[in-house]
């Protein structure tokens, strides 16, 4: 009885320091990355910790719902016209920006992806719009 409980304990430790290794090589790792503008920046962090995703993950998460019908006159994905229109209304992609940033009308701040960079927003909306 005494040996299957020391075999138990030793488990334990060897389970407890293989753990203790992992959270070990995780705190380890760099914290950040630099990348060179022009080129090829695979893995690159944003402001917020998440890897940077690209235009379309984020349409696909967290604009299609409104953006792909309309709904509740929001401007829809590929309709030059209308985005183009906004745009000018609010002082061009920046100020479209701002407003997804802050929220417009029935769309909450950052469009429900409030761990989104600004420029993963930037991004989905000249993706959307067709503007640059």
């Amino acid at each position: 009885m005494l040996a299957a409980a020391a075999t138990l304990l030793a488990l334990g430790a060897f389970s407890a320091q293989a753990a203790t290794a992992d959270d070990l090589a995780r705190r380890l790792e760099p914290v950040g990355k630099v990348c060179v503008q022009g080129q090829a920046c695979t893995g690159a962090v944003t402001e917020s910790g998440a890897s940077a995703r690209a235009p379309d993950d984020v349409i696909a998460n967290h604009c299609t719902a409104c953006h792909s019908v309309g709904l509740l006159n929001a401007p829809k994905i590929g309709d030059a016209a209308d985005w183009g229109k906004r745009a000018q209304e609010q002082g061009g992609l920046d100020g479209l920006l701002a407003k997804a940033i802050t929220g417009v009308n029935a769309m909450p701040p950052k469009g429900a992806c409030g761990d989104c960079s600004d420029d993963e927003l930037k991004g989905a909306i000249e993706k959307m719009s067709g503007l640059k």
